[in-house]
């Protein structure tokens, strides 16, 4: 009787911690389904914009290039210079993010430094200034 009571007892509490660990892994890919990197066309890019008040809209173009007209609403951060780092890291890293460069090299090497850096959302204009419409 007691081996029988010891045995239900113990078939519980594995029970009960199985659900636990299913409940946390399912915790876990709710909160891995939230981060996004994503390569986006120009259309994409305007459906975000329309979409995404919060967007952030970031040209990671040099001056010279700046010069010659930029996405409306976009901040420059100019991934040459040695501050980039540190201007990225003054963000909200919670914040949705448009990245841009001329051609789409440097916005795809900036996305991947977001990346390493911990923002949620970041998305690469894949053909860049030199594509907008």
């Amino acid at each position: 009787m007691k081996y029988a009571l010891s045995l239900l007892l113990m078939t519980a509490l594995l029970s009960c911690s199985a659900q636990q660990n299913d409940h946390a892994t399912s915790d876990t890919h709710l909160q891995e389904a939230s981060i996004i990197y994503s390569d986006v066309s120009n259309a994409e890019a305007k459906q975000l914009m329309a979409e995404r008040p919060n967007l952030m809209i970031i040209d990671v173009r040099t001056d010279g290039e700046v010069s010659q007209g930029v996405i409306e609403g976009s901040m420059q951060i100019d991934i040459s210079k040695p501050n980039f780092d540190s201007e990225l890291a003054k963000l909200d890293k919670t914040a949705p993010v448009l990245v841009y460069c001329a051609a789409g090299g440097r916005s795809k090497t900036a996305q991947n430094k977001m990346k390493a850096m911990g923002f949620k959302e970041v998305h690469n204009l894949s053909g860049g200034y030199s594509g907008w419409e």
